[in-house]
């Protein structure tokens, strides 16, 4: 049986990703630290190692007990407004982490495909609009900055000591399991929530602010197809359309029935603000390469957020004395 390692097996992307493997008939171990094991469910019929992301040896160990075919990287410190926020832990889990785990890949196990998961933020303020693989770097906080430091990382191992080491350049990409600290789910939270009576108005920074939302089990298609595929190399996975939360505010008020003029405050601190060029890319290169394309658009992004939003209060309510 295959074996895949998973950083963040508990986020959005490590969960779904966990999932479709272990539906493939793979053997998935998730790696967290000790002070994380536990602290939310894992997905039924993975493992769970412990690792503290600072001990190389100690992976090492790892890798020679479990042989993992497949290592993606999906730990992270990710919060929307958060990417300035504790720049030395940042640093050290988003990028030297990855860092450690490559070393450990190269030392012991030079035949595990590695996917590290990049981010836009890497581009910062952008040259270009929109960005492909070749567009400059020039990240604007110690988030983009430590995503740049694990990317470059990858290149280097790659080039270095032949590792099949793959570097993901992820924009948005939002589901029902986003944290809440993401404008997307605290959009899709409030409506439901004002739906069923529960809130009247929802608080909101920049309304005009555009980003570039996929769906997060469209980008793990593309994140394994990337691992799967003859060579390794390095790809924007974007959709390359841009919606702003104003829009996202009218399409999930609107399919709860319900107008978001009603209901949507101004509030400065609800949103990153930013003057910087508009960060949207150009996935020509993983469309041609490997045919992926996105399956789910903008709108049933949205629609799928809310319903979602929407069952959980209804649960809630059912399981109320």
């Amino acid at each position: 049986m295959t074996t895949a390692f998973i950083t963040g097996i508990t986020g959005q992307d490590g969960s779904y990703l966990a999932e479709r493997l272990l539906a493939d008939g793979q053997r998935v171990v998730g790696l967290a630290p000790p002070s994380r094991a536990g602290a939310r469910p894992l997905v039924a019929g993975a493992e769970l190692a412990q690792w503290d992301f600072a001990d190389v040896d100690a992976l090492r160990n790892l890798l020679r007990r479990h042989a993992p075919a497949t290592f993606y990287n999906f730990a992270a410190y990710s919060t929307g407004v958060g990417m300035y926020d504790d720049p030395v832990g940042i640093g050290e889990l988003n990028g030297i982490a990855a860092a450690r785990m490559l070393q450990a890949i190269a030392d012991t196990a030079p035949e595990v495909r590695f996917l590290q998961a990049s981010s836009s933020e890497m581009f910062g303020d952008p040259v270009q609009v929109p960005q492909t693989e070749a567009t400059a770097f020039r990240p604007v906080s110690p988030y983009g900055a430590a995503k740049l430091f694990a990317h470059a990382a990858v290149g280097t191992f790659r080039a270095r000591h032949g590792l099949f080491a793959c570097s993901a350049i992820l924009y948005n990409h939002e589901s029902p399991r986003r944290g809440m600290a993401f404008v997307t789910r605290k959009i899709a939270h409030g409506v439901a929530r004002i739906r069923r009576g529960l809130d009247h108005e929802l608080r909101l920074g920049n309304l005009d602010a555009r980003r570039d939302w996929g769906y997060a089990p469209d980008f793990m298609r593309a994140a394994r197809a990337m691992l799967e595929a003859e060579t390794p190399d390095d790809f924007v996975i974007a959709t390359g359309a841009t919606h702003s939360v104003r829009e996202f505010c009218e399409a999930a008020f609107g399919h709860a029935g319900l107008d978001y003029r009603d209901h949507v405050k101004d509030n400065a601190d609800g949103l990153r603000q930013d003057g910087r060029a508009q960060l949207v890319g150009d996935a020509t290169k993983i469309r041609t390469a490997l045919g992926w394309t996105p399956e789910v658009d903008f709108r049933t992004l949205v629609r799928l957020m809310v319903d979602a939003e929407l069952a959980a209060i209804d649960a809630m309510d059912s399981r109320t004395p």
